[in-house]
Parts: structure tokens; C-alpha cells; sequence
């Protein structure tokens, strides 16, 4: 009984109007915006005439009136068919030109932020440039110092050895004293 209840018409329209909102949704907004035709002339006018002759002329009159409405029908349908594809068209190109834009906006952001970092790379790369310069500078510059330091030691062992050579003793004195030192070893 539960089962047949709920399958009922009644319990499904109370239950539909339970469950939708009071703002149409896409699918049935056209219920309500819809225009629809006025009733048709046709329908309750056909009087039966006495003649046959009559009867016929009088149903091709009504076909041919019937076969106009439904032509002028078509051509406003046809028109509000061709506005709805412009609209659709007008609203697609708003769309793609709101993307161009945006892409245009993207890549030019794009662009200035690759500009800043290429110019950050290019200050990075001017400092690390003048650090070694300055490394280089302060090493040429040790290196002359060294240089300068080994220069005096080697004169000042040079004029040592200059000053110390002045106390030497000649060839053929040095020949004398050895020959003496072995004759006289005592004094040795």
C-alpha cells in the first residue's frame, strides 16, 4: 500500500512541489517566458453547407486561409531562429574577444615578469662580476706583496752573502793555509 501511495500522481506532484524552488531553473524557464499563438479561427467554424459544391470551395477556402497562418507561423519562426543564432553568435564572439583579452593580459604580465627577473639575473650577474673583480684585484695584489717580500729576502741574503764574502780568503791563500794545517797539525 506504501508502494502504490508513493507512485500515485497526487503524491508526485505534492512531493514535485515540495522539492522546486520558486526560481524557474534553465530547463523550464521557457514555460514562462514562452509566448504562445492565439487560439486558431478554424476550430468551431466549419458549418455544414447544403451543397456539396459549396461545402468543397468553402473547406479549400478554410485550407487555404489555414496553409497562410501556418506560412506566416513558419516565417516568425524562422526569424526568431535566425535572431537566437545571432544572439548566440554575438554572445560567442563576446566570449573569444573576452579571452583574447585576457590572454593578451596574461602574456603581457607574463612578459614584465620575465623582464624584471631577467633584469634581476642581469644585477646579479653585474655584482658577482665586480666581486670578482675585486677577488682578483685583492689577489694580484697579495701575490705583488709576496713577490716584493721574496725580492728583499733574496737581496737581503744577497748582501749577506756579499758581506760575508768580503771575509773569505783568496785561492792561493786558501792553497797555503790547507798545505800549513797539514804540516802543523798541532795548532789544529
Amino acid at each position: 500500500m506504501a508502494s502504490s501511495a508513493r507512485s500515485s500522481p497526487l503524491y508526485r506532484a505534492l512531493l514535485r512541489s515540495f522539492s522546486t524552488t520558486t526560481r524557474p531553473s534553465h530547463h523550464n524557464s521557457h514555460h514562462h517566458t514562452h509566448r504562445y499563438t492565439e487560439p486558431s479561427s478554424f476550430i468551431g467554424s466549419w458549418d455544414a453547407p447544403r451543397n456539396p459544391r459549396e461545402a468543397e470551395a468553402k473547406l479549400a477556402q478554410l485550407r487555404r486561409d489555414y496553409a497562410k497562418q501556418v506560412k506566416e507561423i513558419r516565417k516568425e519562426y524562422i526569424k526568431e531562429v535566425e535572431l537566437m543564432r545571432l544572439e548566440k553568435l554575438r554572445k560567442d564572439e563576446a566570449r573569444k574577444e573576452a579571452l583574447r583579452v585576457q590572454n593578451e593580459e596574461r602574456k603581457r604580465l607574463k612578459a614584465e615578469a620575465a623582464k624584471v627577473r631577467a633584469q634581476q639575473r642581469q644585477i646579479e650577474e653585474e655584482e658577482f662580476r665586480q666581486t670578482l673583480l675585486k677577488e682578483r684585484a685583492e689577489k694580484l695584489e697579495n701575490w705583488k706583496m709576496k713577490e716584493m717580500l721574496r725580492e728583499e729576502k733574496k737581496k737581503e741574503k744577497n748582501e749577506l752573502l756579499r758581506r760575508k764574502s768580503s771575509l773569505w780568503i783568496d785561492e792561493p791563500e786558501l792553497e797555503k793555509k790547507m798545505l800549513e794545517a797539514i804540516v802543523d797539525s798541532k795548532h789544529l
